[in-house]
């Protein structure tokens, strides 16, 4: 199956009010892109458009279907006052596959141990991710994604408020599923870390600034291009209806 990822004139908004513009590109399939622009720019917008949690109000998606997909949203926004331990959390990542409401296997609960392992937190099995700084949480979240073994991978800001270590793990955690040929989107704020890391890259900034080879994107007239863009928009402005 495809991991193929194409917008067609996408517009999406919200209160009829624009988020993102007229967007055609596609991401191939085995790609490994950073979505990077301006804040309020339609990055997390896009994601959750992918995934299903926001409908087009103009144009389409063409995606894997939604089960194939495994979305990690920021970090701010997951609510961590639940009591639940770390591995209930990363045991999620087998829902997919065997149903929400299922009791977990001894099986389960293994794969569940080797993933958290595999990030470098073996031994946390029992704590409460309330306890958890933010690298540990995100590690815990990775783990997840580990067990859904998905063919897209969406990560919304997975490196932002953790440490240089973190990073690092995450990122070659990132790059051998590159390896495996999954598709990769990571919205990613820091220029120099997607420079160094994403062979794609993608300059949003509520429409397309530029799409393709990072190297050719991250110019520094396609940043300041960004900038003015973003800065340009009213947010309460309404909705574009332009036809394509």
């Amino acid at each position: 199956m495809s991991g193929a990822i194409t917008f067609h004139n996408l517009t999406l908004g919200y209160n009829e009010h624009p988020a993102v513009h007229h967007l055609s590109a596609t991401l191939a399939a085995g790609s490994m892109t950073a979505l990077v622009g301006p804040n309020g720019g339609g990055k997390s917008t896009l994601l959750k458009a992918i995934v299903g949690e926001i409908k087009p109000r103009t144009g389409t998606i063409d995606a894997p279907p939604r089960r194939t997909i495994a979305y990690l949203p920021q970090l701010a926004e997951i609510d961590r006052s639940f009591p639940v331990s770390v591995l209930e959390v990363v045991a999620m990542g087998l829902w997919a596959k065997a149903g929400a409401f299922r009791r977990l296997t001894g099986a389960d609960r293994a794969a569940a141990r080797d993933s958290l392992a595999a990030v470098g937190l073996d031994g946390f099995e029992r704590r409460s991710i309330g306890a958890l700084s933010g690298g540990q949480m995100q590690r815990v979240l990775f783990a997840r994604l580990l067990l859904q073994d998905a063919r897209v991978i969406l990560l919304d800001e997975p490196f932002a408020a953790v440490d240089e270590r973190t990073i690092g793990d995450l990122l070659a955690i990132v790059g051998k599923w590159h390896g495996e040929g999954r598709t990769i989107v990571t919205v990613v704020h820091d220029i120099e870390l997607v420079r160094g890391a994403f062979p794609d890259t993608l300059l949003l900034a509520r429409e397309l600034v530029a799409h393709g080879a990072t190297s050719k994107v991250l110019t520094r007239e396609n940043l300041s291009r960004a900038r003015a863009v973003g800065e340009a928009f009213d947010d309460h402005a309404p909705l574009c209806r332009r036809a394509a």
